[in-house]
């Protein structure tokens, strides 16, 4: 694996699951596998279970780590080529992760997106330079239209609650007959929030549902539709309580318009998750990426009540950055 920026650039989802939960079942089995390695952090936002996980999975595979926060400690990053720099930047990204690459093995970049012009954030130009001038293998620590680590987490959190997998890792498992129903809805928020998780959570979960692992459902309110591409095969319904009707995992996140893009519509009255809307369910599972503003976007009565799985799942972050991390050194070790 020489990136980590989609759904795209894993050929199995049920293999890299397994091979999560077999790592948080034995967190330094492959402890020798990272000796003498170093991950580099690159941040340009801010960061909590990205950066924790992302460090102590490198730590359980024995790499060493360093981390950069561009935006308290950085230089102002250039990445328009053919430009005069005459004005606040400092230094172009081409010389900036040129010299990353050069002092680390495997680099995470974590940038989100101005939420001005839809266009520049989906081109995801900051990524694929530093992908190209890096030189190295690169993680999407979260970009302009995805957070794939957070997508593989969710996809392992449900797969620890029901039997989408097999073999060695049935005894992480509980069973719940026939495929789950996973649905994502959105909440309300008091400021426009990207895309990006949403985006990322259908994709993953569109792909689960055609290889039949889930059947998948999104609501949101009219004019919250995501980009297509990211969608293919879902239901979708601006009715959230159809939605919630028999649903085993229920996934709250607020983002804003893509179609006129980054902004707020509605103040979301009546979308928030409460325990009455949990019990149209099937007794849901409630995920929630975090962080979450409590009795805004989620009920503090689910939030704390059994049915929740944010802290498990904020857990499981960890296992997927160390399923990634491992695969890339892997890859790096058979190239010599």
């Amino acid at each position: 694996m020489d990136q980590f920026f989609s759904v795209q650039d894993v050929d199995n989802l049920e293999e890299i699951v397994a091979e999560a939960l077999a790592l948080k079942a034995n967190p330094y089995a492959y402890k020798e596998l990272g000796k003498n390695k170093m991950l580099g952090l690159v941040f340009l936002n801010p960061s909590l279970r990205t950066r924790l996980s992302t460090q102590k999975a490198a730590i359980n595979l024995g790499m060493e780590v360093m981390v950069m926060n561009m935006d308290k400690d950085g230089w102002a990053l250039e990445t328009r080529d053919g430009v005069v720099m005459n004005g606040t930047t400092v230094e172009h990204i081409r010389e900036a992760a040129a010299v990353m690459g050069s002092y680390c093995d495997i680099l995470g970049i974590r940038s989100f997106p101005g939420l001005k012009d839809r266009d520049e954030d989906y081109s995801e130009d900051l990524f694929k330079k530093f992908r190209k001038y890096a030189a190295v293998p690169v993680i999407s620590l979260e970009t302009g239209t995805r957070h794939p680590l957070q997508s593989l987490t969710d996809l392992i959190t449900i797969s620890e609650h029901t039997a989408l997998t097999s073999g060695e890792i049935e005894d992480h498992l509980t069973s719940i007959p026939g495929k789950p129903k996973v649905v994502l809805t959105w909440a309300p928020h008091i400021k426009p929030l990207p895309q990006a998780v949403p985006n990322s959570f259908a994709e993953w979960m569109s792909r689960a549902q055609a290889e039949g692992l889930v059947d998948f459902t999104i609501t949101h309110p009219k004019g919250y539709e995501l980009d297509p591409q990211f969608t293919q095969g879902a239901y979708i319904t601006h009715q959230q309580d159809e939605a919630l009707k028999g649903a085993d995992f229920v996934y709250v996140k607020n983002w804003s318009s893509y179609s006129d893009y980054g902004k707020i519509l509605t103040d979301g009255e009546g979308w928030m998750p409460t325990n009455a809307k949990l019990g149209l369910t099937n007794d849901a599972m409630i995920m929630h990426c975090l962080p979450v503003r409590r009795d805004l976007e989620l009920a503090s009565e689910v939030l704390d009540g059994p049915n929740s799985l944010v802290i498990q799942e904020a857990g499981n972050r960890l296992w997927a950055a160390q399923a990634v991390l491992k695969r890339m050194l892997e890859s790096l070790k058979r190239k010599g």
